[in-house]
């Protein structure tokens, strides 16, 4: 099992940085220099290629930080390609049932746990030739698989799902659930509450951690987090940390040429 399993089963807080807007490595490394322990290429709500999510994704592993790929819905061909260029993690949204969380672990693994096709170099491993009895089994064994739970009926089917040899966490994507359940951005719907309740028992009874996403209120997600969902943190996305960052620099500079204004009076 992997480090960041580990770490998420010993309660340790693990910080993940989302990646929609982002051209270059160099966000992958503020990401490393700042403390997190991963980063999310978003493929769902943006058009990065992937080949820029593959390059992401290596340099995130040379630095030490374990890449995840959120996939658009329902998009499985892109899964083996993406796990050939350097994710180590895949998130697949909105999975629903069994057969759909089935065939998503089925791309991420090779036979006979799966289908993913062979080969032989990956930059996980440097490129280096590595036979299949070796290789296999070794990204069999760093792979993670996220069914992201974002309907009624995904959060129905959770222990089901939780109970799959090939899924190895669940996560609830908060916003669009809320927008399933007629309340969009309502985190204290109790239905939410009960959803998350809901998908952490199943969690517990087979041993896999439950990630949260989409709420950026610590008071609303602290006590969210304490019914049992495990500390993957995601810090936010790299478009809205830089928003947040180019208002907080033009406040800082205004309020600078305001005084400055003032004392020239």
């Amino acid at each position: 099992m992997t480090a960041l399993l580990d770490r998420l089963r010993a309660g340790e807080l693990c910080l993940m940085l989302a990646i929609r807007g982002s051209r270059t490595t160099d966000v992958v490394r503020i990401a490393q220099a700042t403390g997190h322990s991963a980063i999310m290429v978003d493929l769902e709500h943006s058009v990065i290629s992937l080949d820029l999510a593959g390059q992401l994704c290596a340099a995130a592993c040379d630095l030490g930080l374990t890449p995840f790929v959120r996939i658009p819905e329902r998009d499985y061909g892109c899964i083996g390609r993406l796990l050939d260029s350097g994710a180590e993690g895949i998130i697949a949204p909105r999975v629903e049932t069994v057969g759909a969380a089935e065939l998503i672990s089925r791309a991420c693994r090779f036979p006979p746990r799966g289908q993913r096709s062979q080969l032989a170099m990956v930059p996980s491993l440097g490129m280096r030739p590595t036979p299949a009895t070796s290789l296999n089994p070794a990204l069999d064994g760093r792979t993670i698989v996220q069914a992201l739970l974002e309907t009624p009926l995904g959060i129905q089917n959770a222990a089901a799902i939780a109970s799959l040899d090939g899924v190895d966490m669940l996560g609830i994507g908060a916003n669009d659930l809320t927008a399933e359940l007629g309340t969009p951005g309502d985190y204290t719907d109790p239905r939410l509450h009960d959803a998350v309740l809901t998908a952490a028992k199943a969690c517990r009874e087979h041993g896999k951690p439950l990630m949260l996403g989409g709420i950026a209120d610590l008071s609303v997600l602290g006590p969210l987090l304490d019914l049992g969902v495990s500390p993957l943190v995601m810090t936010g996305t790299d478009t809205e940390v830089l928003y947040a960052g180019a208002e907080s620099r033009a406040a800082w500079y205004t309020a600078w040429w305001q005084d400055r204004h003032d004392r020239s009076r």
